[in-house]
């Protein structure tokens, strides 16, 4: 019997699939977002049969409402809602701040906060006791670089992680009353292609013997950590940034 419905977003690759597969491993139905790979997307959608889930793909950018809603009323034909994971991110080619346009900025900003934003309200309009629902949870994607600033790197997008820290926080306390826990991960060093979208797909392996854990950390792990937020085992956190970062010392 299913858990219930979790929608991941841009769940085609890497820390996305990994938690969507492992969620059907957990018992839940899926409902697969992606972006752009279909091919990729019902690779995944196979995975999270072949566990014995019921799963639904569903191409959408999550920076626009009404791709959102799609979303979210693809999940209404589904199991109850009962978790949302806010996946979907990306980063641009390596740049220093003072060499970027205003167009790369937007796109990061919309794709990374106002998508995770937008998708966290539908979702609460559905898990909310204040509008009927019988609860749930939601994991937000932050990462190491909203403390470390990522300098000459990506600081647009450690900004736009900032962000989710403390949307993820103030959420949290808006709707703790409601049934619906919302925490964060935050991952470091991860060995997925997200790297090779910011222009250096060697970066995870050629930082990761400077770690205390000297490796690069795996989508699988990410996702075990999502997978315990989401679950009953977690169920007195909330506001909870949770790091996954091998070690890493960052400002708390």
């Amino acid at each position: 019997m299913s858990l219930g419905t979790v929608i991941v977003t841009g769940a085609s690759r890497g820390i996305g699939a990994a938690t969507a597969i492992g969620a059907a491993r957990r018992g839940y139905d899926v409902l697969v977002n992606f972006a752009g790979n279909r091919g990729a997307a019902q690779t995944v959608v196979g995975a999270v049969e072949e566990a014995g889930a019921k799963a639904v793909a569903v191409q959408a950018d999550v920076s626009r409402p009404e791709d959102v809603k799609r979303i979210f009323e693809a999940a209404d034909a589904m199991a109850p809602l009962v978790g949302l994971v806010n996946n979907a991110g990306i980063v641009a080619p390596a740049m220093r701040v003072d060499e970027m346009d205003v167009e790369r900025i937007e796109r990061i900003l919309a794709v990374n906060v106002t998508g995770t934003m937008l998708c966290a309200i539908e979702a609460v309009k559905r898990m909310s006791t204040r509008h009927g629902g019988k609860g749930g949870a939601i994991v937000n994607l932050s990462s190491a670089a909203a403390k470390l600033g990522a300098p000459s790197t990506y600081v647009d997008y450690a900004a736009a992680k900032g962000a989710i820290d403390s949307f993820t926080v103030g959420l949290a306390l808006e709707v703790a009353g409601e049934g619906i826990r919302v925490n964060a991960v935050r991952p470091g060093i991860i060995a997925t292609d997200i790297h090779a979208a910011g222009g250096d797909p060697d970066r995870a392996h050629r930082i990761a013997s400077s770690l205390p854990i000297p490796r690069a950390g795996t989508a699988e792990e990410v996702a075990n950590a999502i997978l315990w937020l989401l679950s009953e085992e977690a169920s007195y956190s909330t506001g909870t940034i949770l790091a996954v970062t091998g070690g890493r010392a960052i400002a708390p």
